[in-house]
């Protein structure tokens, strides 16, 4: 299988790099190669390689920033993909394409199937849902991945950015009120491994399986909830007082759903992927950084 990975940088690119060395012949490129804000940039990368399956790793993912920027959020997260779609349907390959939980707005009290209205309610949400429209239009063979609460040991994310303050600060306020998965880019690039070996091993034709999954750690907590547990695992619970506050506390450019949980029964019908809990998913990710910095 000859694959093609935009956004080797970001946190799922990185992670999908570690874990698809099994896979010969893939192929990983950054901005320098392929700029996401140049669409015609990506068509022609995938048009050169013909490769069997792309992955789209590569978003614009300032949630806040995007409320300003809007044009560039849309080129990124819908121009992009549709030239992405375009360009595998024209040389027969399969297209994965991560999204969202922001496509829901949050008014839900149970998690969200693939099949629930959505409704975004910030331009970051809107411009990835315009997104997964143009796949679905142009891309006969298409897996769409909606992920949520992404971190990682690299980049911006609310783990490293929360053991930076711990270092800096003795008392934090953390918002108690948003419910998701927390989501380590580790947990995405092992399900998407295991879907690829099966579009490998099983030759599948895309009838059954093009579509939306969800593909997030199993379980809820909130931000709060979140951080307290990335403090008891670093050890650092007793150093820093988490204060919990309501949304309304810590206004943000972009408004968030309240709730994001997403059910990922259909991942495990389909392709028989059980995603792990956040919890085992946190400790995994803070054992492969306490290796790294060994």
């Amino acid at each position: 299988m000859k694959g093609l990975v935009f956004g080797k940088t970001g946190q799922v690119g990185r992670c999908l790099a570690a874990r698809l060395r099994s896979l010969e012949h893939t192929s990983f490129v950054g901005r320098e190669q392929a700029d996401l804000s140049r669409p015609d940039s990506v068509s022609k990368a995938i048009e050169a390689l013909e490769p069997d399956v792309v992955i789209n790793a590569a978003a614009y993912t300032g949630v806040d920033r995007a409320e300003s920027e809007p044009g560039l959020a849309h080129t990124i997260n819908a121009d992009a993909p549709a030239a992405m779609a375009t360009a595998c349907e024209k040389t027969g390959a399969w297209l994965v394409h991560y999204s969202t939980d922001y496509v829901f707005n949050g008014a839900a009290e149970q998690p969200y199937s693939e099949d629930d209205p959505v409704s975004p309610i910030n331009v970051y949400g809107r411009t990835k849902l315009a997104g997964e429209r143009a796949v679905r239009v142009a891309c006969e063979r298409h897996l769409i991945f909606r992920t949520s609460w992404v971190y990682s040991n690299a980049g911006k994310n609310f783990l490293n950015t929360m053991l930076r303050l711990a270092d800096e600060r003795d008392e934090l306020n953390i918002v108690s009120d948003q419910f998701g998965a927390p989501t380590y880019a580790g947990s995405i690039a092992d399900a998407t491994r295991q879907v690829l070996q099966q579009l490998i091993t099983r030759r599948l034709s895309g009838d059954n399986e093009s579509g939306t999954y969800h593909m997030t750690c199993a379980g809820r907590a909130s931000w709060y909830e979140f951080a307290q547990a990335i403090f008891q695992e670093t050890g650092r619970l007793d150093g820093v007082r988490l204060n919990p506050i309501a949304t309304a506390e810590f206004p943000t450019p972009a408004r968030r759903p309240l709730y994001s949980v997403l059910s990922n029964e259909k991942l495990k019908r389909v392709f028989g992927v059980q995603m792990e809990s956040w919890n085992d998913a946190l400790r995994k990710c803070l054992s492969e950084r306490n290796d790294h910095e060994q």
